[in-house]
């Protein structure tokens, strides 16, 4: 007598359910340097703790995370990513904090020779130097709740901050 059991989902029997496409949640990290800038360290740090602490959730829920990091190392990569300041998270294109405020950064400002603004983060009425992870947490949670689908953020003509465009022509001075 052989044995020819192949299990009940193998024919495509009822008695298993279809299985789902995950949705994807597309989280987008821009900052200009993670070597000696706290702030840029710090939005990193938070950012990969709050993904820790909801990626089981969400792939529970059927959601899949893609992390972009990226490295704004020129003019033209600040302008292809419409790149506003450092460092920056957007989930599926929207930036999770809407407001753009700065304050002097001394690192970014070692890095390039000149006197650079960095974020400053707004969360619950208080400014912090880098994202809070209650802050990313709550951001990733309300992407994943709202209808908001990627690629449908509409965005305004883009312009390179003038600091932005300091720290990239610092930059250019120095390595001449």
């Amino acid at each position: 007598m052989s044995n020819n059991f192949t299990g009940c989902c193998s024919g495509g029997s009822a008695c298993c359910p279809p299985q789902q496409e995950k949705k994807r949640l597309l989280i987008d990290f821009l900052y200009l340097d993670l070597s000696v800038c706290t702030r840029c360290q710090g939005a990193d740090n938070n950012l990969t703790q709050a993904i820790d602490e909801v990626s089981g959730v969400l792939e529970a829920a059927g959601f899949e995370i893609v992390v972009n990091k990226i490295n704004v190392t020129t003019k033209e990569l600040a302008i292809k990513h419409q790149f506003l300041s450092s460092p920056t998270i957007r989930i599926n294109g929207t930036d999770i904090n809407l407001e753009v405020k700065e304050s002097t950064c001394r690192e970014c400002g070692d890095l390039c020779g000149d006197d650079i603004d960095c974020r400053v983060w707004v969360y619950e009425g208080v400014e912090y130097t880098e994202p809070p992870k209650a802050m990313i947490i709550n951001a990733i949670l309300k992407a994943v709740y709202s209808e908001h689908k990627a690629n449908t953020v509409i965005r305004n003509e883009y312009q390179l901050p003038d600091n932005l465009r300091r720290f990239f022509d610092a930059l250019e001075r120095k390595g001449d």
